[in-house]
């Protein structure tokens, strides 16, 4: 009987052990399997995604380029000679452009959006200064193109940040 036991252990004993070599085994294989298939999706979705933000790059890089204060100046005439009125009509191209690539911001990281933020609001703030000195719309207008002579842009430092945002995506 004792014998009987014994060989029983004897057989049970080296099938446990691979038994239990083949579960571990297994289970780090499929827990392998999972990591590539997840590494797989994401680097899927990254594929996918890359137009979309490389996209809203350009777009936001368009609209600092179209509220640069020297390039709008002479892109949008005045409709009156008033300051004023000149001025708001400035602020509300901005505004606009601004409202039109609002939805951009769930594409590009925050650092870049809060350069591009900045920018106009830098932007704003320099035209309003700017029309408090000029008499006239048209006097208005060469005021902006003789301060943003002599400094750098505001839109400038936003197209630095995306442009350095895109060498890092690509």
């Amino acid at each position: 009987m004792e014998d009987k036991i014994i060989e029983s252990i004897a057989y049970i004993l080296p099938a446990l052990v691979v038994g239990f070599v083949a579960f571990y085994m297994f289970k780090s294989l499929l827990k392998q399997q999972n990591s590539e298939r997840k590494l797989e999706l994401i680097k899927q979705k990254k594929k996918e995604s890359l137009p979309i933000k490389l996209q809203a790059y350009e777009r936001m890089l368009l609209f600092c380029e179209r509220i640069n204060p020297t390039k709008i100046v002479v892109r949008i005439k005045p409709i009156s000679n008033k300051t004023e009125d000149y001025l708001q009509l400035l602020l509300s191209n901005i505004e606009q452009e601004f409202e039109h690539n609002l939805v951009q911001q769930i594409y590009i990281s925050d650092t870049t959006w809060t350069a591009v933020l900045g920018a106009k609001n830098a932007t704003i703030n320099k035209l309003k200064q700017v029309a408090e000195s000029s008499n006239s719309a048209n006097d208005l207008r060469e005021n902006i193109l003789i301060d943003y002579s002599k400094t750098l842009p505001p839109t400038d430092t936003a197209i630095s940040f995306i442009k350095n945002e895109v060498k890092n995506i690509l």
